[in-house]
């Protein structure tokens, strides 16, 4: 069966990207068709990533919780224990609450969608093939928005069983004995986070310096001693060696920074060492579009288009942060611009999170990036157990850091470590993204008692001020 249709965009996939690029470009009076191969709406994020993973570590924090602090606020929990299989069933009911929320927007900004895989024709047109058949989609522009998947290390493949992926890490069945991560980034310190509350003794395996490479290092290592409290081992600048499998468990060994040869018994070992840009198949090659040799990443210009014209790309299959935010952004700025609106996203004020207990929330440079470029600045910490609101609730762990540019008093990076500060670095991005200063943020009224006064505080800081811890001499 061939049959043919006709739209201004098609686009093909529908995680947070290519969803909202359709959402948009139907807002702007665009006819638009999105192609999913899933068989669901959302993509990676909404079906095996973000929200399935904040659905677990949220349930596990619970747990941990109870077992850990509640006795000092005069709850006895006894007899404590898991229904892991309650626990995965609230994350599927989670995961598909926003899935069917996607497909009823999509379905009231009257947008066609296709259950098929998408593949580039040409320059106006996408094939969708289908269990009963070939379709072609004809539009005046195509957005390819099909996403990441979990990168593979050739010396321990995945089978899913002994060696899983992260997609696997959310459904496991039991909770493992011995859990080994190898990699030590947002993905590897989440899932690592949820197995070792729910009991798992873990290890991380990390080959850089530091957890979460890139992020400040003051913030990792208070990072570390957080997962540290929790039981997991962490192993920094150390490489896989081998893996020696029995029958369904194994000892994975690994060379220390300092030459020794460590064993780790595993009976699941996660492979979490990032993601790559996902392109099998898309027909990339049939139309000119290149790629990036070393990243794998379609090159696009600064409005997204590909080097095939009328061909754009969005989210993690092009350069920047594999963040679902992003992409979204990504995914307005282009159906506006294909409006002839000035579609824009401003790089840097991009906030990155780590959703551990405490959490980690970061935007702009850290203070490693700006010795290294030579910037005259500023910075300001202040700790959450001299916050009247952290010191209540029992979530005293972890700061702020403030950095700003002296004389201009910039705003160059907020880094916090503590309760909520994933909601909490919107204040720093909103300040850096209209070119704010540390004093603006110093010079708003807070609400008190509230966790957002050490963002203040923390701001006050730079300039010695803050009221309630002395200056931090940085």
């Amino acid at each position: 069966m061939q049959t043919t249709t006709h739209f201004d965009v098609c686009i093909i996939g529908s995680g947070p990207g290519g969803y909202v690029a359709a959402i948009r470009a139907a807002q702007l009076g665009m006819s638009v068709a999105v192609v999913e191969k899933r068989g669901c709406f959302g993509g990676t994020c909404l079906n095996i990533g973000c929200i399935p993973s904040k659905a677990m570590l949220d349930s596990s924090e619970k747990y941990h919780t109870a077992g850990a602090t509640f006795a000092r606020h005069g709850i006895i929990a006894d007899n404590l224990r898991i229904d892991l299989a309650t626990m995965m069933s609230r994350k599927e009911k989670v995961v598909q609450t926003l899935v069917d929320g996607v497909a009823a927007l999509l379905k009231s900004n009257h947008i066609t969608t296709f259950s098929g895989i998408g593949r580039i024709a040409s320059a106006d047109t996408v094939t969708v093939l289908t269990p009963d058949g070939n379709i072609s989609v004809h539009a005046g522009s195509i957005i390819l928005a099909t996403g990441s998947v979990p990168a593979q290390l050739p010396a321990l493949p995945v089978d899913h069983e002994l060696i899983v992926d992260s997609t696997d890490a959310l459904s496991l069945d039991r909770v493992p004995r011995h859990l080994v991560v190898v990699g030590g980034g947002i993905i590897g310190v989440e899932l690592a986070s949820v197995w070792a509350r729910l009991g798992a003794q873990t290890s991380i395996i990390e080959k850089m310096p530091q957890l979460a490479p890139g992020m400040d290092t003051q913030i990792a290592r208070s990072l570390q001693r957080s997962l540290a409290g929790l039981g997991i081992s962490m192993h920094l600048e150390a490489q896989v060696v081998e893996c020696k499998r029995q029958a369904k468990t194994a000892v994975l060994q690994a060379k220390t920074k300092d030459g020794r040869i460590v064993d780790f018994p595993a009976d699941k070992i996660l492979i979490a060492v990032g993601r790559r840009p996902f392109t099998d198949g898309l027909g990339n090659d049939r139309v000119g579009i290149e790629l990036n040799e070393s990243t794998g990443r379609i090159m696009v210009d600064k409005g997204y288009q590909t080097s095939c014209r009328g061909v754009y790309a969005i989210g993690d299959l092009v350069h920047g942060p594999m963040l679902a935010h992003k992409a979204e952004d990504e995914g307005i700025a282009v159906a506006e611009l294909l409006a002839g609106k000035p579609g824009h996203v401003n790089y840097d004020t991009i906030p990155s999170v780590i959703y551990t207990n405490p959490e980690v929330a970061y935007v702009g440079r850290t203070q490693e990036e700006c010795r290294q470029q030579g910037i005259d600045y500023g910075a300001g910490i202040f700790h959450f157990k001299a916050n009247g609101r952290a010191l209540a609730a029992d979530h005293a762990d972890g700061f702020v850091k403030t950095l700003a540019e002296r004389g201009s008093d910039r705003l160059l990076g907020v880094h916090i470590i503590g309760p909520n500060a994933s909601e909490l670095i919107v204040e720093a991005v909103t300040t850096m993204e209209y070119g704010g200063s540390a004093e603006d943020i110093a010079r708003s009224v807070h609400a008190h008692p509230t966790y957002s006064e050490a963002v203040r505080e923390s701001a006050l800081a730079v300039d010695g001020r803050a009221i309630h811890a002395p200056p931090s001499n940085l």
